[in-house]
């Protein structure tokens, strides 16, 4: 499993024109294969009279699901740029869509491979992108009296400080680098004098 994975930041459109047609790159982080096929429908449904909707997607942290498709340009001339694209920027579990307009100009294969490669890398530099850190889940459980000053502790020293559930105890989950766990026991039975529980849960990626 990957420690860490580069995606984008938020779903965002970048627009550029090339030789009178209008080029529209549509980014979004995806999950799944399922959502990624979601987002090239909707973006499909928004442009109904686009000449083209070609797109490209990478799903997984070391890129086991790549798919890339043409819809009618030129084999090879505009998924598999686009595709390319986010393989060489590193990007992971990221859809893209590239809808074109075409305005009465070629371009030609170069051409085409050139604008559609280009309208991705031009689109991930205005939508940005994030580095994902692999986590290992842990649960705290700590008394109410004790709860509000460990959560301040936790959130004081950086950790990754993802749910509080306030029951009869109150439990916090947060994600540990798995090289950490063992200093994080330690840490949190010194703050705590031994008052807090610690159960170690599954693994899931959040922000570096």
């Amino acid at each position: 499993m990957q420690e860490r994975y580069r995606t984008v930041a938020r779903e965002g459109v970048h627009e550029t024109e090339i030789n009178k047609s209008r080029f529209i790159c549509a980014l979004a982080p995806a999950a799944t294969e399922q959502l990624a096929q979601e987002f090239l429908r909707r973006v499909r449904a928004e442009h109904p009279t686009a000449t083209h909707n070609c797109f490209a997607y990478v799903i997984g942290a070391d890129g086991a699901v790549q798919k890339a498709g043409d819809d009618g340009e030129p084999g090879g001339t505009a998924g598999v740029p686009m595709l390319q694209m986010l393989l060489r920027r590193d990007v992971r579990y990221v859809a893209a869509v590239v809808t074109r307009y075409y305005g009465g100009v070629k371009l030609g294969a170069g051409g085409l491979i050139r604008a559609y490669g280009g309208v991705v890398g031009e689109a991930l530099d205005v939508v940005g992108t994030v580095v994902r850190q692999r986590f290992r889940l842990a649960t705290v459980t700590i008394d109410h009296q004790r709860a509000g000053k460990l959560e301040n502790d936790l959130r004081a020293t950086g950790r990754a400080v993802r749910e509080v559930r306030y029951a009869e105890a109150v439990t916090i989950e947060v994600g540990l680098p798995e090289a950490e766990v063992d200093a994080f026991r330690a840490w949190l039975a010194d703050v705590t004098a031994g008052a807090a529980g610690l159960e170690l849960g599954g693994e899931a990626y959040g922000d570096a």
